[in-house]
């Protein structure tokens, strides 16, 4: 290892000694200012650009001796002809030099019409050498992708066409638990509205402002079809024993409602008044009780007796 060290020092001290200038050399001339940035770096120098026509010329030339055409498909021609400025009456063929390269539609155009010119060209040279131009019915291309890179796109595709789906569902039942909701709403505030009117109803015809029973229509109805089914069913068989024993006790009914309502007559109609039943002075049957009188004063009477004694 020390010879190996040593190597390496004099090899350091020798690459020292062949530079030009050494670190003390190199110190003294940045303290006199002799060095400035920019001095010990490599500069490149710029390249010409070099247009040698006729070099290209020669490569194009080998290019063609040595591929045939149809592997090389090259076609120099100008634009075709514009069929629509013929129609119109202008005579329009525009050359390389006459398009205008800061007008966008004009030189699209031109690429276009050079298009067109060259596939006029090279389809009929492509059916003379017997060369298929169309693709045939049965036809299949290869993927350019794997199998199963395609199956996990159509992974991805059916998971998002499902959460489409499922979000719409999802529409679909909120706008119809809305209506539903809203139809409720609706139904409620109907019978709410049915149920306060019967008991306006009820109660005007309570207070005597109206005799009409307008607002049991639907009870009188089916009132009206069992009182129909019962008097069927009586004249068929006739009324029991025990309708016949109560409609001889108390009659075929009347009306019942209101036969304790006080009236002028029955108001100012003292004759049945009596005093002392009325005010409690005679016990049960109108007799007095024993010895006529309490034995025991009252509560009030016994507490100022007490407070005399």
């Amino acid at each position: 290892m020390e010879f190996a060290d040593e190597d390496v020092m004099l090899g350091q001290e020798s690459e020292e000694e062949n530079s030009e200038l050494s670190d003390s050399e190199l110190q003294e001339a940045f303290a006199k200012g002799l060095l400035k940035p920019g001095m010990n770096v490599v500069a490149n120098k710029p390249r010409t650009p070099v247009n040698s026509v006729e070099g290209l010329k020669q490569c194009l030339a080998d290019f063609r001796k040595s591929l045939p055409w149809v592997e090389r498909l090259d076609l120099t021609n100008p634009p075709a002809e514009d069929v629509f400025s013929k129609v119109d009456g202008k005579v329009e063929n525009l050359a390389n030099g006459d398009v205008n390269a800061d007008d966008d539609f004009q030189r699209e155009m031109f690429f276009y019409r050079q298009a067109q010119a060259s596939v006029l060209e090279a389809l009929p040279l492509l059916n003379k050498m017997g060369i298929a131009t169309k693709r045939p019915d049965d036809y299949f291309a290869e993927m350019a992708k794997s199998d199963q890179h395609m199956q996990k796109i159509r992974k991805k595709l059916l998971t998002k066409q499902m959460i489409m789906e499922k979000s719409e569902k999802a529409r679909k039942l909120r706008e119809q638990r809305k209506f539903g909701k809203k139809v409720q709403i609706e139904v409620i505030q109907k019978r709410q509205k049915e149920k306060k009117a019967m008991m306006n109803a009820v109660k005007k015809y309570q207070k005597g402002m109206t005799d009409k029973l307008d607002f049991l229509d639907g009870d009188q109805k089916t009132g009206k079809e069992s009182a129909q089914g019962s008097k069927k069913a009586m004249n068929k068989k006739g009324p029991s024993s025990k309708r016949k024993y109560k409609d001889q006790k108390f009659g075929f009914g009347g009306k019942k409602s209101g036969k304790k309502w006080n009236t002028k007559e029955s108001y100012n109609d003292v004759s049945s008044f009596r005093a002392k039943v009325a005010h409690g002075k005679e016990g049960k049957g109108g007799k007095k009780g024993k010895g006529g009188k309490n034995k025991r004063p009252g509560k009030s009477v016994r507490r100022k007796m007490k407070s005399r004694s």
